[in-house]
């Protein structure tokens, strides 16, 4: 295994949350990473943002650890869960809700 993907391996198993993202959350640089900052603040998800535009090889080594092209990328426990698309599917029909608490994430939806 690489050092990149240890890098990323690293992230994804010693937070619970993390979100590879253009940007950081305070500030997201892309419209995706932001929808999914959104929807993790919406459902009160600590969450650790990595920035990839900092990280040229961390923006490659990314999509190759996942197989999947595009960022964000959100893992949870450890498991990759999708992209903005499918974070945002996942959260309207419940589903992301659901993988949370599965996984033990604590979830403070606002009302």
């Amino acid at each position: 295994m690489s050092d990149v993907a240890n890098r990323i391996k690293e992230e994804v198993t010693t937070n619970d949350v993390v979100l590879f993202m253009k940007g950081t959350p305070v500030f997201p640089q892309c419209g995706f990473s932001a929808a999914v900052v959104e929807v993790l603040d919406h459902m009160g998800v600590r969450f650790k943002g990595v920035n990839v535009l900092v990280d040229p090889a961390i923006r490659q080594g990314i999509k190759e650890f996942s197989d999947w092209p595009t960022i964000p990328q959100l893992y949870v426990k450890g498991e990759f869960i999708g992209g903005c698309d499918i974070v945002r599917e996942m959260y309207e029909t419940g589903e992301l809700e659901q993988v949370f608490k599965d996984k033990g994430v604590a979830v403070q939806q606002a009302a």
